[in-house]
């Protein structure tokens, strides 16, 4: 059973990874990958001779620094409070409010937020004229487009990590909050040394999950958001592949960044998991 998965993994991502050498050459079409000329490491002085890759490298860093502050511990929270509800219908129903965005495309998304936000037709600038409020131009505003790519993708996927810590939850030995109750501890303190406590280990191994992920930004995500008047800060390391690397066909240029993003994410993952071992709570 397990000779499907392991073959999915080699042929897709282990197998890959021997492109990666691209980023030390002038890679042409012609000669291909082995016979393309070796230039070291003249493709990384390019990239960070040049502003633009510090700035690009920059917005990706801090983008998914704030979807990470704010968007990790928002589904802890969501799922502390659903545990605590005991209306089975009530708890099911916002389960599945919540969880459903997780299914939405980027596309769908980018189009409910362009229809909230537009600065011509959106729902929330019509709202503001019948306030007589002058209509905003939200999505060409670098700090509104931070808090709307933010919210939007806080949005999408704060469900399916629900969905996740509920899961945990219901480890939790039921008889602990029975003696706590008896010993006359109120629901907070309940939560705070009985319920963190018990999904601490599922916290802490997503913790560490999503510091591989710090130098990622979805492209789908920044790609139907952004515009010209806010690249400064939506400009980020998938986008830049993508048109640097497949429109302008500058391949070398590109992997050379791709392998500077891996590393960067496998060093950030060795960092969290050291730290949780320093302090007892690695899982691996």
């Amino acid at each position: 059973m397990l000779l499907p998965v392991l073959a999915f993994y080699i042929i897709f991502k282990y197998i890959p990874m021997g492109g990666l050498i691209i980023a030390f050459k002038s890679y042409n079409f012609y000669d291909g990958i082995l016979h393309s000329p070796w230039v070291g490491f003249k493709n990384f002085q390019m990239l960070f001779s040049n502003a633009q890759t510090l700035s690009i490298i920059w917005n990706t860093f801090w983008l998914s620094l704030l979807n990470l502050v704010v968007g990790f511990p928002i589904p802890i929270v969501l799922a502390i409070l659903l545990n605590e509800v005991r209306t089975t219908w009530f708890k099911r129903w916002v389960q599945t409010i919540l969880y459903l965005p997780h299914f939405f495309s980027w596309v769908i998304v980018s189009g409910i937020v362009l229809t909230l936000f537009a600065a011509d037709y959106g729902s929330v600038n019509k709202v503001l004229m019948l306030v007589s409020v002058e209509p905003k131009s939200f999505l060409y505003d670098p700090l509104s487009w931070t808090l709307i790519f933010l919210g939007s993708g806080v949005w999408k996927e704060m469900g399916f990590s629900t969905i996740i810590y509920l899961a945990a939850l219901t480890t939790i030995d039921p008889a602990q909050f029975e003696s706590a109750s008896m010993d006359g501890a109120s629901k907070g303190r309940q939560i705070w040394h009985i319920t963190i406590p018990g999904i601490r280990n599922t916290i802490i191994l997503l913790l560490i999950l999503a510091m591989g992920r710090v130098m990622e930004v979805g492209f789908d995500h920044v790609y139907n958001l952004q515009n010209a008047a806010v690249s400064g800060v939506s400009e980020v390391i998938s986008t830049y592949i993508y048109k640097i690397g497949l429109q302008q066909a500058q391949f070398s240029l590109t992997t050379a960044m791709g392998l500077f993003e891996s590393v960067i994410s496998f060093t950030l993952v060795l960092l969290a998991n050291w730290l949780a071992r320093k302090y007892d709570y690695a899982l691996f």
